[in-house]
């Protein structure tokens, strides 16, 4: 750089002779194209010396032609990262690489992975093999033009500088840099030659970007799919959770254990069921002087009702948050989203107990006041006298939790069934039958909402962290198009004539867009 210059306007390293924070030559004229942030817009600007790989250093020089500016970048084979990544970034805005080699390290892979995306890219390049001792310049010479015509290169000038002394500046002989000198003046003296470089660069990159970007079109959408079918395990693994809680809750499967204790406890079902299908009317009877004065006993058959719901709801959630973990991890993306995402996702929530006793007991409050409502016109007859609001409430809960394993007859009478069954009489000896099958329908409607509510909060932890991602699903499909389109464009600009190709058209040639004689 110093060399071509004919001056020293950048300081090389401490440890290698290489610049570390980038330096701009350009002649005085051409300031207003560099002072400002359109070209390199991330780095800020300076005219004295830095070491600052943020900063572009900017040094006007007549020894520059206009047109022409010439950038000293860090090396690419930094053992430092930062200056890994600026040079790259350099390579990118560059017209033109003047590709600087020695003859000890030309075959090196880190320089030689860089050519190979210019030369997949058309970007114009030169190569200058540095340093090379004077009885080696054409051995080494001749196996890197070999090397550059193997590798796409072939039509890239390359110019040889042997190793010499430098002045107490640092410069090369003039000598030894005048070929590569000349041929950057001639190329600042032809706008014809620079706009060709200019043009051959721009091209090979919005070629290579619509190429590469189906690339990332597909990675978009292979990123889409992805998300989609976590999605689909946590929206499959909480609707089965609700499904089976629908299931438990109405097949009998509650009128067991605790419940059944304290129900049987409550109407002395023991006796009742030996006589159900013979004497309905007579228990009818029975039961409304069974249950006189006993409000202890439906306490009791209202918590056991709660704890087993709540048992029951919290199983399935935990269930569905393990199922949805498990399925997320069988994959590497679901795996660090697992992970990364600071929960454990696979556990029901901390509050998820306090809030699923909260919604059973609002339930049961809910069910509390159906039949308060419906009972409105009934509150004096003796039978709703006789069994109460909380009582008739009960006994609806335990019809709802036998929604779906049917009332049977006879010897088909089970203990749970059964258990319903009796529920159901006493049910509709206040209300009737069709009133009663509309209070079950509801309540189970209501639980059905609450359990849902429920387990949506749940769902949505996963959810959010998919939601965080920002995915869109028709990323792949945008970038597609925009690519056909670039590609469009550049096929119809193959075949339209530049405006030099239409001005050297004879005076007699008509003119295709006025019918006139040009």
């Amino acid at each position: 750089m110093n060399s071509l210059v004919g001056t020293r306007v950048t300081e090389p390293g401490v440890l290698r002779p290489t610049t570390r924070s980038p330096v701009l030559v350009h002649n005085p004229a051409d300031a207003g194209w560099f002072d400002r942030d359109r070209i390199l817009p991330d780095l800020a600007r300076t005219t004295g010396a830095t070491g600052d790989p943020g900063a572009l250093q900017l040094v006007p020089s007549d020894a520059v032609p206009e047109g022409l500016a010439i950038l000293d970048a860090p090396d690419i084979d930094s053992v430092e990262e930062r200056n890994r990544t600026l040079a790259a970034q350099l390579l990118a805005a560059a017209d033109l690489w003047l590709f600087v080699t020695s003859a000890a390290r030309y075959a090196d892979q880190v320089p030689w992975d860089f050519l190979k995306a210019a030369a997949e890219r058309s970007t114009a390049v030169a190569i200058v093999l540095d340093r090379t001792p004077p009885e080696a310049v054409a051995e080494v010479s001749g196996h890197l033009a070999r090397m550059l015509t193997t590798r796409g290169l072939r039509d890239s000038p390359l110019f040889t500088v042997a190793e010499g002394k430098v002045d107490d500046q640092g410069l090369l002989p003039p000598e030894a840099v005048a070929e590569i000198r000349g041929w950057l003046e001639a190329l600042a003296a032809d706008s014809t030659a620079r706009a060709a470089v200019v043009k051959q660069t721009l091209e090979g990159a919005i070629r290579t970007l619509s190429r590469n970007s189906h690339d990332i079109a597909d990675a978009a959408s292979a990123q889409a799919a992805m998300v989609k079918r976590l999605r689909e395990d946590v929206d499959r693994a909480y609707a089965e959770a609700v499904e089976r809680v629908d299931e438990a809750s109405a097949d009998g499967t509650l009128l067991r254990g605790e419940v059944l204790a304290r129900w049987q406890e409550f109407v002395g079902t023991g006796e009742l069921l030996r006589s159900l299908e013979t004497k309905v009317g007579w228990l009818r009877d029975r039961i409304v002087g069974l249950l006189r004065g006993r409000p202890q006993q439906v306490e009791k058959v209202t918590v056991a009702v709660e704890s087993g719901l709540e048992t029951l709801i919290l199983e399935n959630a935990e269930n569905a948050a393990e199922r949805t973990e498990a399925s997320w991890r069988s994959v590497q993306a679901g795996r660090h989203l697992v992970e990364d995402s600071g929960r454990d996702l696979g556990r029901a929530s901390r509050d998820f107990r306090a809030r699923a006793e909260r919604a059973v007991r609002d339930w049961q409050q809910g069910v509390l006041e159906m039949v308060r409502t419906e009972g409105a016109d009934k509150r004096s007859t003796a039978r709703f006298l006789a069994f109460g609001v909380n009582g008739l409430g009960v006994a609806l809960m335990i019809v709802v939790f036998a929604s779906t394993a049917g009332i049977p007859t006879g010897a088909e009478v089970g203990v749970g069934t059964g258990t319903a069954l009796v529920g159901q009489k006493l049910l509709e000896a206040v209300f009737g039958d069709q009133a009663v099958r509309r209070l079950a329908a509801n309540a189970r409607k209501d639980l059905h909402r609450r359990v849902t509510e429920l387990l949506d909060t749940e769902r949505q932890r996963y959810v959010d962290v998919l939601d965080g991602l920002e995915i869109d699903p028709a990323a792949g499909e945008n970038i597609r198009a925009v690519s056909r389109r670039i590609d469009d464009l550049r096929f119809t600009t193959e075949y339209i004539p530049s405006h030099d190709q239409e001005s050297s058209l004879p005076d007699d040639t008509p003119d295709p867009a006025s019918g006139r004689q040009a």
